[in-house]
């Protein structure tokens, strides 16, 4: 069995396009075709679900990839052992939710680099339940999941907690709110800005909403915590948001923070892998010394906000950095 046959079957599964895949790893498409049928040959058996869009393998296929990369990384493994320098190789496949992108990726990926200059870094973005899902099917190696407190990982996998993080409920500064305390079924007269169905924030919101027995109008689903806040600072609802993000958003002076009684949300953030080859144990725990000190930094760094529903309303952004910085 060629092994390049392997990589070829690998690289459709995971791009779900021929073309994708022949640019991936340079070939032509009728040589990457000519690869995955040579596979299918030799197996005796249709790997590929050629009517599917985008390209999805069979059931047979799913099992043979799982397998197929266990092969690619063992051979990964190999190649290091027989390198003079045993400097980590091949690829380290990272899961990583919006959140952790757009606030804490940046440093642990920079040192990464650096240390292992040899190692081809391929970071996913997706929402957790995914993640977790890509884990168990073996198409990423590690991923950093939010998950809500007391939620439960899959078995067999093993996790850091690296840090818990704080939810805020934000509403535009111009709305009108009723006197506090302010709960859930006051909220629930007001639609919500939020992410699709797979956000540990919405998880937990959803979870919190249906436990009081209270509807949950979704009046926009929008991808990314700063467009969410631009629409909650329009006017077009009321959002749900990491403190860090809302810190840093040009829209701050035109947002207040709502304090609800009964529900204070936290999501807890995990890094989760399975058996990984010994190539990886080296970055894995690079990254999570990286990943914790990038969190307990923007942690840090939050600036003291009042809500709004408290008393006088915050002050701009520059007070509260100033005010932060005496207090330091």
């Amino acid at each position: 069995m060629n092994t390049h046959d392997l990589q070829a079957f690998v690289a459709v599964v995971e791009s779900e396009s021929m073309v994708k895949a022949s640019e991936k790893l340079f070939l032509t498409q009728p040589g990457l075709t000519r690869r995955v049928q040579n596979l299918e040959r030799t197996l005796g058996m249709e790997l590929l679900d050629r009517q599917s869009k985008p390209l999805k393998p069979t059931a047979v296929g799913n099992e043979v990839y799982g397998l197929a990369r266990s092969v690619l990384r063992a051979v990964d493994d190999l190649m290091a052992v027989a390198s003079h320098e045993r400097e980590p190789t091949g690829e380290f496949r990272i899961g990583v939710p919006p959140f952790l992108s757009e606030l804490a990726l940046a440093q642990p990926i920079d040192r990464l680099r650096e240390a292992f200059p040899r190692l081809t870094l391929r970071v996913t973005a997706g929402w957790s339940p995914g993640l977790l899902q890509s884990l168990e099917r073996a198409k990423v190696d590690a991923a950093v999941v939010l998950m809500p407190e007391h939620a439960p990982l899959p078995e067999g996998l093993q996790a850091s907690c690296l840090a818990q993080k704080p939810t805020v409920v934000v509403a535009p500064s111009t709305l009108s709110l009723p006197d506090s305390p302010i709960t859930l079924a006051a909220l629930s007269r007001y639609p919500w800005v939020l992410n699709q169905d797979g956000c540990g924030m919405r998880s937990a919101l959803s979870r919190a909403v249906s436990a009081a027995g209270l509807p949950l109008n979704v009046a926009v689903e929008a991808f990314g915590s700063e467009l969410q806040l631009s629409l909650v600072a329009r006017g077009m609802g009321v959002g749900l948001v990491a403190p860090e993000s809302l810190a840093r958003s040009p829209h701050l002076d035109a947002l207040q923070i709502v304090d609800v009684v009964d529900f204070q949300s936290r999501l807890n953030v995990w890094l989760v892998h399975g058996a990984l080859p010994k190539r990886l144990m080296r970055p894995i725990a690079l990254m999570r010394e990286a990943l914790l000190e990038a969190l307990e930094h923007d942690t840090a760094e939050l600036p003291t906000t009042r809500p709004a529903n408290a008393g006088p309303r915050k002050p701009r952004a520059g007070a509260m950095a100033d005010r932060t910085r005496k207090r330091a």
